[in-house]
């Protein structure tokens, strides 16, 4: 009997670049869950974040719970998409020190949107009301100004999304 060694699948891209679909599919393999940031935010602090600085503590808080339970699900053998934006160095040795842990295999997938396809995206999510946060144009360049894509010398394993529209 052959066992896979759990993976955990994070994710870099922009606002509205489709993280969170992807991230659906994903955890639709076996033995996989979904852990998504907007959700548990929304849940636990929606009332607490107006600004950049907001979101900052709050998923700092987020990230001090979520680390020791992720590492928990990959000892387990339960495969994990961090459907958190893997948009920084910093949020990245989050994660990379959550693997170093564990001997589970990753992903790093980089969806490669440009802005106006992003922006196209987020318009249509924001209309559709069915995301925890709404989105401003203003706030998605405040935001994709932090935006660092991941290098090799990170040490991932990166698989990279085209996303066209």
């Amino acid at each position: 009997m052959t066992s896979m060694k759990p993976t955990l699948h994070m994710l870099c891209g922009k606002i509205a670049a489709g993280k969170s679909t992807l991230a659906s599919e994903l955890a639709s393999r076996d033995k996989t869950v979904r852990i998504s940031e907007d959700d548990w935010l929304g849940t636990l602090f929606a009332d607490q974040m107006a600004t950049g600085k907001d979101y900052l503590r709050c998923a700092a808080k987020l990230q001090s719970v979520m680390g020791p339970h992720i590492l928990e699900l990959l000892k387990a053998g339960v495969s994990v998409v961090l459907d958190f934006p893997a948009n920084t160095v910093e949020t990245r040795q989050w994660m990379r020190d959550i693997l170093a842990q564990t001997d589970a295999d990753h992903a790093l997938h980089l969806l490669d949107a440009s802005d106006d396809v992003c922006l196209k995206r987020l318009q249509k999510r924001n209309a559709s009301g069915e995301h925890p946060f709404a989105v401003t144009q203003e706030q998605f360049e405040r935001f994709s100004a932090h935006f660092v894509p991941p290098t090799p010398e990170e040490g991932f394993t990166i698989v990279t999304h085209r996303v066209e529209s």
